[in-house]
């Protein structure tokens, strides 16, 4: 029930990487038969990958991860246009991959404007709109959060930053595979995807840059991936990058409809618990996301009892860290620090049943009642 941390990586994707490690080993760079043999399996990749986005080959770049894909995009946009001015606008519910390198540009006189959520955790593009300046070079809002699942109005945001001709970037992690994407239609100049999140291996991921866009590399060195990622690239991950993503266009919509189903059912019958609530929105929200927080616990302990019953899942509370600090997603969307720190979610995937769905709805009540029995906060 945490598909949204990770996935396993598909029998068929594993199958389709296992040559790269060993009998197909080239470097893409060199000129040879190996090399050469390894680069056409990496550009089969992009064309898969390119093709589930409606984007050309050539504006796919290979990276390690969503984390490095976002502080490429962010940073890489942010040198390459700081004569024309210093102003980004971004949400308060983004993954810290993007809130991070955008508080890191504060060193180097980068202004940053976060925008605020309503209670479902909503980006308003009205307030986007109104939040542009003349000096503003970068819109970054996330397609869909991690957390709570909500899907932003990608399309309503593309369109202002395109009719101003601002740049906009969104993090599509959760999002790439799990529902339809054109950056076309979506008016998004860079996107930001990570194979692991879609039955791929981790360690490889993808950034979006429309053709045109100026944009700094933050890797040096021999020019690979257009001259914007310089490394000897992971040839094996990103032909399992590129199988999983052909998966996706054959699986995606009838998984969609059945992680649907799992989803409303499991949420509906957890809100039969006493003093539980949904956080982030009732039907703009992933297929595969629910997301509580229950009265008078703590999420780490309940956790750790799931955990104890066989089942997996995430809080959005942090007592393990040094400040103590819940999740900032569900400060944003109003919930108090107690609220928060009962949170839990609950993300399935495609090997998840209807019995899993049955299993917990059984087990989570009785682990929220005899939590809140031991309970200080009651």
């Amino acid at each position: 029930m945490d598909y949204a941390a990770t996935t396993p990586v598909d029998l068929r994707v594993l199958a389709a990487m296992k040559p790269y490690f060993s009998k197909k080993f080239g470097n893409a760079s060199s000129l040879h038969s190996f090399g050469q043999e390894a680069k056409y399996a990496m550009e089969q990749a992009r064309n898969s990958v390119a093709d589930l986005i409606k984007a050309e080959n050539s504006e796919i770049i290979f990276t390690s991860g969503g984390t490095e894909a976002n502080n490429t995009a962010i940073k890489g946009i942010a040198f390459a246009n700081k004569e024309k001015g210093k102003h980004i606008i971004t949400s308060s519910i983004e993954h810290d991959a993007v809130l991070e390198p955008c508080d890191w540009l504060k060193k180097f006189g980068f202004e940053i404007t976060v925008l605020p959520v309503d209670k479902y955790g909503l980006v308003d593009p009205l307030l986007v709109e109104k939040s542009i300046r003349k000096d503003t070079i970068l819109v970054s809002v996330m397609m869909a959060n991690n957390e709570i699942g909500t899907i932003q109005m990608i399309d309503e945001i593309g369109n202002i930053c395109s009719s101003k001709n601002i740049p906009f970037h969104t993090d599509a992690v959760q999002a790439f595979g799990k529902l339809p994407i054109d950056v076309n239609k979506l008016n998004v100049d860079l996107l930001t995807a990570s194979a692991h999140k879609l039955y791929g291996p981790k360690g490889v991921g993808c950034l979006f840059v429309r053709k045109g866009l100026k944009i700094d590399p933050l890797l040096h060195g021999g020019g690979h991936e257009f001259g914007l990622r310089s490394t000897t690239e992971n040839v094996a991950g990103i032909v399992g990058f590129g199988a999983a993503v052909e998966l996706r266009k054959k699986e995606m919509k009838p998984e969609a409809v059945k992680l649907t189903k799992m989803r409303d059912k499991l949420i509906k019958n957890i809100l039969k618990i006493d003093h539980s609530h949904l956080n982030g929105h009732p039907s703009l929200r992933l297929p595969n996301n629910a997301n509580f927080y229950f009265d008078f616990i703590e999420g780490e302990s309940l956790i750790m009892h799931l955990d104890a019953k066989g089942i997996a899942a995430s809080t959005g509370s942090a007592c393990s860290s040094k400040d103590l600090e819940p999740s900032h997603v569900l400060l944003a969307i109003g919930l108090r620090h107690e609220q928060a720190h009962g949170s839990l979610r609950l993300t399935l995937g495609k090997y998840n049943t209807d019995a899993d769905v049955k299993y917990i709805s059984q087990v989570l009540p009785e682990v929220v009642d005899r939590l809140r029995k031991i309970s200080p906060f009651k």
